[in-house]
């Protein structure tokens, strides 16, 4: 088996060293990385990060500066868009109002050269419209749906063509919160039951964490670091990757000790605290400067009079603010000296949750092994 036929099997996008310049503005600096075939994969970060710039580059609006981009296995820098095999699902979904929903989907499929016959569209219509759970709707006009039904026709769209991968270009952010997680979930089953390869660009961590198989995080034109959700909550390489993928608390200071299993921390306030090194992360160095990253959920809260031993670290605080989310509450500690803390308080088995409010004195602890320490880059 040649290189080539191997990268074909696998990979359905790859970047290497691809750069894009906009004048004196590098918006993708030399990126390399390979998207798998039928994966869910996500470009996550803040504005300006680069991760639309690389959608645009393998939809072919756009061209690299250097490097090469490849689509199952073939070059396609100089390729126009219309004839790469990809669609794209833009924010806004572009759909056509002078149309039903039948004539939008079908749209690209009239387009073709040579052009298929208008028995073998209607068909590829029905499939596609009873694919998105839209079967009936065909002879609605676009502003008779719901914004998640609308979605779906430009899902259905773009799928009907039957491209390598399906580009989403932050889809959901126009959608109100509660029809924005059940559009991930149909998102996620969609790719699984259609197989192809969906490429997302969100600034919405919790939507990357909850539908990706593979995240790439970005800053500044460059990759951060990659890897599945779970690895990225877990094991955040740095302060940028653990602050961006979900909430943390951090206590920073300089490290004073270093060992096989972990190292200590002399935070800015004095006090000493344990943490093991993330996977992947710059070596430690005493006297260098570094954080103790700790995720809310992973702190107890306690009244201030209570006799539990913590076998890790507690500090006492006091409550300014508390928010009821339901399944769990968030509580805002003011530690004595040491800075605010966010903490997740989730139900118990029995359905009830501790209840803590504003002004209230609290103790809270967590276990040396549930924070990471990550030196400063």
């Amino acid at each position: 088996m040649t290189a080539q036929s191997k990268i074909t099997k696998t990979y359905d996008i790859e970047f290497k060293g691809v750069t894009k310049r906009f004048g004196d503005v590098v918006a993708v600096d030399n990126v390399s990385l390979s998207v798998e075939r039928g994966s869910f994969f996500s470009f996550l970060g803040p504005s300006g990060c680069g991760k639309t710039s690389s959608l645009r580059l393998i939809a072919g609006f756009d061209q690299p500066t250097e490097g090469d981009v490849f689509i199952g296995g073939h070059s396609v820098v100089g390729t126009p868009s219309h004839k790469r095999p990809v669609n794209m699902v833009f924010q806004q979904y572009a759909l056509f109002p002078h149309m039903d929903v039948r004539d939008n989907i079908a749209y690209g499929l009239r387009q073709r050269s040579p052009k298929p016959s208008n028995q073998e569209i209607l068909k590829r219509v029905d499939e596609t419209l009873e694919m998105v759970r839209l079967s009936g709707y065909g002879k609605r006009r676009v502003w008779e749906l719901s914004g998640g039904q609308q979605q779906r026709v430009a899902l259905a769209r773009a799928l009907i063509n039957r491209p390598t991968c399906l580009l989403l270009d932050e889809p959901l952010a126009a959608l109100d919160r509660k029809l924005r997680s059940e559009m991930q979930m149909e998102l996620q089953t969609l790719q699984r039951d259609v197989g192809i390869t969906f490429i997302l660009v969100t600034h919405d961590q919790e939507e990357a964490l909850s539908m990706s198989d593979r995240i790439c995080i970005m800053r500044e034109g460059k990759i951060v670091q990659s890897g599945s959700p779970r690895d990225l909550y877990d094991n955040p390489r740095n302060r940028y990757v653990a602050d961006f993928v979900g909430k943390t608390n951090f206590f920073n200071g300089k490290i004073c000790d270093v060992n096989a299993t972990g190292a200590t921390i002399q935070i800015d306030s004095g006090l000493s605290l344990l943490g093991a090194p993330a996977k992947g992360a710059a070596p430690l160095i005493i006297g260098g400067k570094a954080s103790i990253a700790v995720r809310p959920e992973m702190i107890s809260i306690t009244a201030a009079d209570h006799t539990k031993f913590h076998p890790g670290v507690s500090l006492p605080g006091k409550v300014i603010n508390r928010i009821f989310l339901g399944e769990r509450s968030e509580y805002l500690i003011e530690t004595q000296g040491h800075g605010e803390v966010l903490v997740l308080s989730p139900k118990n088995i029995t359905g009830s949750t501790q209840s803590f409010v504003p002004g209230d004195q609290v103790s809270i602890s967590w276990q040396a092994e549930s924070a990471l320490v990550l030196a400063d880059t």
